[in-house]
């Protein structure tokens, strides 16, 4: 069964970038059937964030990514925090020695620096001399006795069988082992490991048959496959996904509170809006599966089985999908091989949309209404609203009537304030309506239009287009002046643009609609 991983470190809030890496770990995990793991890198302690975890577990959760195994769900491979693995990987590490694959060095950090300063100026790639390869075993266990300071190298003299490796996203890579540093740490000499031995040691004992990170740690691809022939063990399938980028071109850094998973949470942006958008950055285009990521050389295989071929075609960058929609349509193989920047137009496109299809139902049209009730108790932002405007009921028909309109539900209130609290008439909008209206026009035209719809029953004011037909019909026979909308919306709403009239006072019922025509004319 396919086992994946979404391993986040705990050094801030979840940003928009490790949202996107959780999902797409989601999509295909359940694209192959299988289950999903939440793993906590925290192994470097001063860059630990009190709160983090709760963090991260919170906002998975209100993206409704709900990960098989992990903290506060227990499973078969605990513990999911690598700084209670420490045993695990000593005892790798230990394998390791034994085999000859790794020795104990113990370079001070003065030495190590010189070094790697002395290489610097001569050019070199190198980045350390090997010197502790060379102790004798008395030697070394005298020194691990004696409780000197050390660290644990991997030796990349001890001939393990260089693997090539085939990306999901970027296709066959080259050896790239020339940029690795010279026999690197895997042990520090706290006891902690590198994330490179952790992240080995913890994929295989979890048991994880495929990789989703991000593109920076191409890089270490080599290093980690070194890992794992050291060790004799079987690598996963990687795929490495270019990250986002912010909306100016700038990588995404979780010191940047704009993107913040909990900032989207709090401006009340819908959360299949947001897993749609962050799903199609750079998920929607065509290209041959051997093309080259940036700074890394890939090449085609000459075998058959790895010709060049067209992935098929994915969906556009604002097509809106549900998550089943795109857990049906996810192919890591679409993935672009190209950075991504963050639209905010796209996801408010994509967020109306979704509010239309939430609005389609029965069950999603509730769920909208509670919700915003909810917020205005929170924060009742035009100050206090009459109970009548807060029932489900009426929310439901706000939220009918304003339709297209509606981008999120936390503007429903400015965007028609007149739907919640008494039109404003002495604002300048309001002014400036009526500024070539006479008064005498306007007392003609409110009382003309009062008499109407005081008259009319109430079967027709329960269907708009009926209540439309009779004031059209009733301003031909009276003779009420052309801009009777003009001035009955000045007097509804005290606003210029809103939906439809009729829509508008079927919202507002007969008894509001008559007592606001009735303090416009006052």
């Amino acid at each position: 069964m396919a086992m994946l991983r979404f391993a986040p470190s705990p050094t801030g809030a979840l940003h928009l970038g490790g949202l996107r890496m959780a999902l797409y770990n989601h999509l295909y995990a359940k694209k192959l059937g299988g289950k999903w793991i939440l793993r906590i890198e925290d192994t470097d302690a001063t860059r630990f964030v009190p709160g983090a975890v709760d963090g991260i577990r919170h906002a998975l959760e209100w993206a409704g990514l709900d990960y098989d195994y992990g903290p506060g769900k227990g499973g078969p491979h605990a513990p999911y925090f690598q700084s209670e693995r420490l045993d695990l990987y000593r005892s790798y590490t230990t394998k390791l020695l034994s085999s000859g694959h790794a020795y104990r060095c113990f370079c001070s950090m003065d030495r190590l620096t010189e070094l790697r300063e002395r290489y610097a100026r001569t050019g070199s790639s190198q980045s350390y001399d090997k010197r502790c390869l060379y102790l004798t075993e008395e030697e070394v266990a005298r020194r691990v006795r004696a409780g000197e300071v050390h660290i644990v190298r991997l030796n990349n003299d001890a001939g393990q069988p260089r693997r090539s490796m085939r990306d999901l996203v970027f296709g066959h890579l080259r050896d790239a082992h020339g940029s690795l540093a010279t026999d690197p740490i895997l042990l520090k000499s706290d006891g902690y490991p590198t994330y490179h031995l952790a992240n080995v040691v913890d994929d295989h004992t979890m048991g994880i048959t495929h990789v989703l990170r991000g593109e920076e740690w191409l890089t270490s691809v080599p290093l980690h496959l070194d890992i794992y022939a050291a060790l004799g063990l079987e690598p996963p399938e990687f795929a490495h996904i270019p990250i986002l980028l912010n909306p100016d071109g700038s990588k995404m850094s979780k010191r940047n509170g704009d993107v913040k998973v909990e900032e989207y949470i709090r401006r009340g942006w819908e959360r299949d809006a947001v897993l749609n958008w962050l799903a199609l950055a750079g998920w929607g285009t065509q290209h041959e599966e051997i093309e080259s990521a940036p700074g890394v050389e890939t090449t085609p295989t000459p075998s058959a089985e790895h010709k060049p071929r067209k992935i098929k075609e994915a969906p556009g960058p604002t097509q809106v999908m549900s998550i089943d929609e795109l857990i049906s349509e996810f192919d890591v193989a679409s993935i672009t091989h190209r950075s991504t920047g963050l639209d905010p137009g796209k996801l408010a496109f994509l967020n109306r949309q979704h509010l239309l299809r939430a609005a389609a139902t029965h069950a999603g049209l509730a769920d909208l209404a509670a919700r915003i009730r909810l917020w205005m108790d929170e924060n009742t932002p035009l100050g206090e609203i009459k109970d009548e405007y807060t029932t489900p009921e009426y929310i439901e028909s706000v939220i009918r009537v304003l339709d297209q309109r509606l981008i999120n539900i936390h503007d429903i209130v400015s965007l028609a304030p007149y739907l919640f609290i008494e039109p404003k008439y002495t604002s300048k909008e309001a002014e400036h309506m009526i500024r070539r209206v006479t008064a005498e026009q306007r007392t003609q035209t409110l009382s003309g239009v009062y008499s109407i719809l005081e008259s009319v029953g109430p079967r027709v004011w329960f269907d708009a287009p009926a209540l439309l037909d009779v004031m059209n019909k009733e301003r031909e026979r009276r003779e009420i002046p052309t801009n009777m909308f003009l001035i009955l919306r000045h007097a509804l709403t005290a606003m210029k643009d809103g939906p439809p009239m009729a829509e508008l006072m079927q919202v507002l019922g007969k008894d509001r609609t008559l007592a606001r025509i009735k303090s416009a004319m006052s």
